[in-house]
């Protein structure tokens, strides 16, 4: 850990308590893209931000992915019309800037600059901060085989911070690619980043990122056992 966000007392303070030792890195790594939704990442909505540098790292680091088969899972905040207007939602007192994120809108599409496989990618939908909170996201990372979680996505301060938590507390250890996050505001990323890397993931360069999803093997092709027999093949 650095001491260069909160000082050298701070960093001494932190390193007496025993944080900030690194993750252990699986071999199987699934890459969870945290709602970069148009709603996030385009200035255009109240609830955005110009992200398109995020966007494109991100963009990057699946890219990556796809030789070796890690999969991609994509998250999108998303409200019924019901639930955007009314008062179901508790979090939509305190933060109604996210009321306009209404189901089949255009500010939860994910955003059509990211490589998304549509039938291929899966997506979760999701009402609260956190990717894990309410969803089947922790069972399909554990019947996918997985043992390593790595977080995009925005806002760092927010939904990116509320995963990271539920995703070492699910078991999964994280790692957050720096450039693949991103926040309104310079601040608050910077403070969530400083408490992750203390307490629950390891933040890590983007070629870091690209250089340990590009050592994954890739899979095995089809064991020539496993062809459906067809008439008139030996056996």
């Amino acid at each position: 850990m650095s001491g260069g966000l909160y000082g050298v007392a701070t960093h001494r303070t932190y390193q007496r308590a025993g944080f900030g030792a690194a993750v252990r890195r699986g071999s199987r790594p699934a890459i969870v893209v945290v709602d970069l939704t148009r709603g996030f990442t385009e200035d255009s909505y109240p609830s955005g931000a110009d992200l398109s540098e995020v966007v494109a790292a991100t963009s990057r680091l699946v890219e990556a992915a796809r030789p070796a088969d890690v999969p991609v899972i994509f998250t999108a905040i998303a409200y019924t019309e019901a639930e955007a207007s009314g008062d179901a939602v508790a979090w939509l007192r305190k933060a109604p800037g996210l009321r306009t994120l209404v189901e089949g809108s255009e500010a939860v599409a994910i955003d059509p600059r990211l490589p998304m496989r549509p039938g291929h990618d899966l997506l979760v939908v999701k009402k609260g901060a956190s990717a894990f909170f309410g969803t089947s996201l922790a069972a399909t990372l554990t019947g996918l085989g997985r043992d390593t979680v790595v977080v995009c996505g925005a806002t760092t301060s927010g939904c990116v911070r509320a995963t990271v938590v539920d995703a070492v507390q699910s078991g999964f250890p994280v790692l957050v690619p720096r450039a693949c996050v991103g926040d309104r505001a310079e601040g608050p990323a910077d403070a969530a980043l400083f408490d992750i890397q203390a307490k629950y993931g390891d933040v890590i360069t983007l070629e870091d990122a690209v250089g340990y999803i590009g050592s994954v093997p890739a899979p095995a092709a089809p064991d020539a056992a496993r062809r459906p027999h067809r008439r008139g093949e030996s056996t």
